[in-house]
């Protein structure tokens, strides 16, 4: 496996994608590429390129694709392979319940709490999940808010957060 990586113009800023790649992901327009990583400038615990990687935008053909057709407003979801080994067990658990999120709709972090069987002080612990998610958009992350409404935290940014609930209809 090799650690492949591009850059993407988007609304958000440019996009950092990173990969794993088979010997023969890039000919395949990425049908072998497993996403580590989806970032944004400036994403507090963000992604940075690293020696040995190679850029390959090839390999992330399918990834750009679905990538310009969410922010055009032509898809609500994004189908591709990711790298589901990183984290802790339970950060995965709190990943997977943001992927059950519905396009368009919010949930608090209590709610995700509560969708993973945390409870009380765990509400932290899921903000504190949900802040290292490493697929900021295709992991939708920024389909959780405060119990009150207001918007909290976003890695990529509160502004982020909110262009991309406008995007998707829901609050911001």
């Amino acid at each position: 496996m090799t650690t492949v990586y591009t850059r993407v113009d988007s609304p958000l800023g440019e996009l950092l994608l990173v990969g794993a790649a088979s010997d023969d992901a890039e000919a395949a327009g990425g049908a072998g590429v497993r996403l580590r990583s989806l970032s944004v400038p400036g994403q507090k615990g963000g992604a940075v390129v690293q020696d040995g990687w190679r850029h390959a935008p090839e390999a992330f053909t399918r990834m750009t694709g679905q990538l310009e057709a969410y922010f055009a407003g032509r898809s609500t979801r994004f189908d591709v392979p990711f790298d589901a080994g990183v984290g802790t067990e339970f950060q995965r658990r709190v990943w997977e319940a943001l992927e059950s999120v519905p396009y368009g709709r919010t949930v608090s972090y209590g709610d995700i709490a509560a969708r993973v069987g945390a409870s009380g002080a765990g509400v932290r612990a899921v903000g504190t999940a949900i802040g290292r998610n490493p697929l900021l958009v295709v992991r939708p992350c920024h389909r959780v808010i405060g119990a009150d409404g207001a918007l909290r935290g976003y890695a990529g940014g509160l502004e982020r957060k909110k262009l991309l609930l406008r995007l998707e209809g829901g609050a911001g």
